[in-house]
């Protein structure tokens, strides 16, 4: 059986996945193109790195199919100047797109696992731009506040206020809110004491843990 051409995978789902459904950010794709997703998997499931779907990673967790997380960079409209807050680091593959769309990127991960491998990986391949934190997600990380993005890769029951009481003023944050089956994903945008919240439409994420 020949070895399958990760590259060319790579290649096929950016432009499958994510150019033909509509992402259009220049950076973004670029990101997609630098970041190999084959490196944050399980090894037995190298081979499904580029399909369109999540891959689990183990303590319940998974890493998120590459459309969504594409769409949900997109919808927050990250610039180079950006301070970003992501909570669940999971594998660290989104955390390494963020680290090239945004100046900082502050990860919180609640296992301490998770949180270790994927320091030690994102390490190993030179991303500086990234601090690091084992803690719980709704509680953001208050003393590394305000934010100018906050995306949040789990699924929360509610919306969480510490969360937004973090955002800088005209900030916004991207969130599933619902139950363990199905979220609205909201983009929530903060306007001085105002807050302001689309829904997105409907998906799938592992819950939030405390």
């Amino acid at each position: 059986m020949e070895p399958i051409d990760l590259i060319k995978e790579q290649d096929l789902m950016i432009q499958e996945q994510l150019i033909n459904r509509g992402i259009k950010n220049k950076v973004i794709i670029d990101a997609f193109y630098k970041v190999k997703r084959h490196f944050f998997v399980k090894e037995n499931n190298v081979e499904e790195a580029y399909n369109d779907y999540p891959l689990d990673i183990g303590y319940n967790q998974t890493i998120s199919q590459p459309y969504i997380v594409a769409y949900m960079m997109e919808k927050l409209n990250i610039k180079a100047t950006d301070k970003v807050l992501e909570i669940g680091t999971g594998s660290g593959y989104q955390t390494a797109l963020l680290s090239l769309l945004a100046k900082e990127v502050y990860t919180i991960e609640i296992l301490k696992p998770l949180q270790e491998t994927a320091k030690k990986r994102l390490d190993e391949q030179g991303y500086a731009n990234i601090y690091y934190k084992c803690g719980n997600g709704y509680s953001g990380w208050i003393e590394k506040c305000p934010f100018d993005k906050i995306i949040v890769s789990c699924a929360s029951t509610y919306l969480p206020e510490e969360l937004i009481s973090q955002l800088t003023n005209k900030g916004e944050m991207i969130i599933p809110v619902g139950n363990s089956f199905w979220q609205d994903l909201y983009l929530v945008s903060k306007d001085n004491i105002l807050m302001n919240k689309k829904s997105l439409g409907r998906v799938r994420f592992v819950p939030m843990v405390e």
